[in-house]
């Protein structure tokens, strides 16, 4: 006779950490917890075999696997630390990031040979995936304060910096993940968005392997491809850019594709076009936006489903062990500020970048963001823009984040981009690069019209550009940095 403690049967409560579930999937190979760990013990012993020891770092180049999971895993498993590269950089650019984490070992999957190869000569041993074996076990005792994770941030501005992620920033990010979501052992996940990026691991992906559930990683987005996987295997949740959504919901798939399994969609990253979560919210997808960064491991806000579609692109309310507070250390308002951060989960510093990990902080604890917030009456937050970004144009502060919003509502706007550029009389103007939706015929005298109806005059941009794409990094962010050479060649101060 089993016990019944008012939560179910016994039965079913141990099934929901049952070694024999399966953990991670992926065409046609399957992993169980327990086949997991144990190959996770394997390749720990052989790392530790080839010399890699608690605080060493371990590199991983290769699309969304198995193996990455695997990887991580094993490198925490010796007290080292993990740090996942971006292999849509190039050669040089890899080269620079092995160079600065000072990584020991590269792993890469098959895919990543040409880009490897490219990237030396290496002072570092370079194994392939399944060309790990076995060795003795590690036996180090790794802490909560033990650094995991070394993510290498966008580069939007020069160099790349690594933010250091301890075990428990980790941990506390899956914490409120979970304290903000129902996240199941029964859940099946896409882990589409790049494990090397924070949304990637942190929104969707730990959180669910915490619970027992199972993840499917997605070497490459494909939209029509997710569409169809979303039908076929009831999946039930998955993490994605901005970008991501838009390409799914514009697919000639979508309106004939069942969504019926989704219980989750998150994204995070970069805003999103009121239209694009519209056309989920609209399909009964319970659509919900993130917003952090690398540096919390990510989660920083996130919207409530209960609140979202009254507030469809809104940010949404901190995090259960999350405290935000204004630049200044004061309450965030309406009136827009830097957003500050403290809390378990956000990181230690830059790796190996003290100064710029204490021009970061204040009073040592909270974390300066860069971004822009107002907080209206119902607590919920809204991303104005990044500081760095803001134009000041006359003495008035414009925000091109807010400019972009009211550009894509117009439905001849696939996207915009709004920089600063020096102007003799006013200091600096905005310059707009505009790209036209598929079919439209670029007008910018209606785009104009459009921006004032909407505007203050001095936030509408003086330059006005169309343009076939704006330049974008991995994860869908657009590189301003590129735009504002450009527009400072094009325009100068005039």
């Amino acid at each position: 006779m089993s016990a019944d403690f008012g939560l179910g049967s016994w039965p079913a409560r141990r099934a929901r950490i049952d070694p024999g579930r399966t953990a991670l999937t992926q065409a046609g190979r399957t992993l169980t917890y327990a086949q997991l760990a144990d190959g996770v013990e394997r390749l720990a012993g052989d790392l530790t075999r080839r010399g890699v020891r608690p605080g060493d770092r371990v590199a991983y180049l290769g699309v969304n696997d198995i193996s990455v999971f695997e990887t991580l895993f094993a490198t925490a498993r010796c007290g080292a630390i993990f740090v996942p590269l971006n292999y849509r950089l190039s050669p040089a650019e890899i080269r620079y990031m092995l160079g600065d984490s000072g990584a020991s070992v590269l792993v890469h999957s098959p895919d990543a040979d040409d880009l490897v190869a490219a990237a030396g000569p290496h002072e570092l041993q370079v194994v392939k995936t399944g060309d790990l074996t076995e060795g003795p076990p590690p036996e180090p005792e790794v802490g909560l304060d033990d650094p995991c994770l070394l993510l290498y941030t966008s580069g939007t501005t020069g160099r790349p910096k690594a933010a250091v992620l301890t075990h428990g920033n980790l941990t506390w990010n899956t914490v409120n993940q979970l304290a903000h979501l129902d996240v199941l052992g029964t859940d099946k996940a896409l882990c589409i968005a790049p494990l090397f990026h924070c949304v990637g691991l942190g929104q969707i992906t730990l959180p669910t392997l915490f619970k027992g559930g199972s993840v499917e990683p997605v070497a490459r987005f494909d939209a029509g491809t997710i569409l169809a996987r979303i039908a076929e295997a009831g999946i039930t949740s998955f993490s994605a850019v901005p970008t991501m959504l838009e390409m799914m919901c514009r697919h000639e798939t979508w309106a004939a594709t069942d969504l019926g399994s989704l219980t989750c969609v998150l994204y995070g990253g970069s805003p999103v076009a009121e239209r694009v979560a519209r056309a989920w919210l609209d399909r009964g997808v319970r659509l919900l936006q993130g917003y952090g960064m690398t540096e919390a491991s990510p989660g920083v806000f996130m919207a409530t489903h209960d609140g979202t579609l009254d507030h469809p692109v809104a940010a949404g309310v901190p995090h259960f062990f999350t405290d935000v507070a204004a630049d200044g250390v004061r309450p965030l308002s309406a009136e827009p500020a830097e957003l500050l951060v403290r809390g378990p989960h956000v990181f230690t510093g830059y790796w190996n970048r003290p100064e710029e990990t204490a021009a970061s902080f204040v009073d040592e604890r909270w974390f300066r963001t860069g971004d822009v917030v107002r907080v209206e009456d119902d607590g919920w937050a809204h991303i104005v823009d990044r500081v760095k970004d803001l134009i000041i144009s006359g003495g008035e502060n414009v925000y091109p984040a807010e400019i972009e919003a009211i550009a894509v509502q117009l439905d001849a706007v696939d996207a915009c981009a709004v920089v600063g550029v020096p102007d003799e009389r006013w200091g600096e103007v905005g310059a707009a690069y505009v790209v036209a939706r598929d079919g439209a015929e670029p007008d910018e005298a209606a785009f104009r019209a459009h921006l004032e109806q909407h505007l203050a005059r001095y936030k509408v941009p003086k330059y006005v550009r169309f343009v076939d794409a704006l330049p974008r990094n991995a994860t869908g962010k657009i590189r301003r940095v590129e735009l504002r050479k450009q527009a400072a060649q094009t325009y100068g101060a005039r």
